[in-house]
């Protein structure tokens, strides 16, 4: 009898598009590897020589899955009503999971919030 295992999570912090694109075919076919989603965790990082470090994040700072949704939102620049409309929530709603970016990533607002993912790897423009 054979036991199924979690698949190994992999992030790539590649420049080279190719190289990642290459990479990324490679690897995708393969049921013990799985690529991390953005803001992920890793369980293995593969990165180009003199690339910066993957950060990983705190637990109690870690984002949710709707905190991620709604930050790919603001990356769009879509505004509180924009967000609750797409998402199906409330405006209410959706500046409470505003603040609660600008809290966790410790911004000053809405584009630096944008600017702190991008430079911790959380997201990618």
């Amino acid at each position: 009898m054979t036991t199924v295992q979690d698949p190994i999570v992999i992030a790539l912090d590649i420049a080279d598009a190719r190289l990642s694109e290459r990479l990324l075919a490679l690897l995708a076919p393969l049921p013990e590897l799985r690529l991390a989603r953005p803001g992920e965790p890793a369980d293995l990082v593969l990165a180009t020589a003199g690339a910066q470090p993957v950060p990983v994040p705190e637990p109690d700072t870690a984002l949710t899955r709707r905190e991620l949704e709604v930050l790919d939102l603001l990356a769009e620049g879509a505004s509180n009503k924009g967000i609750a409309r797409r998402l199906g929530i409330s405006v209410h709603t959706a500046k409470f999971h505003v603040g609660s970016l600008l809290d966790k990533l410790d911004a000053t607002g809405r584009t630096d919030a944008v600017a702190q993912a991008v430079r911790q790897g959380v997201i990618h423009l």
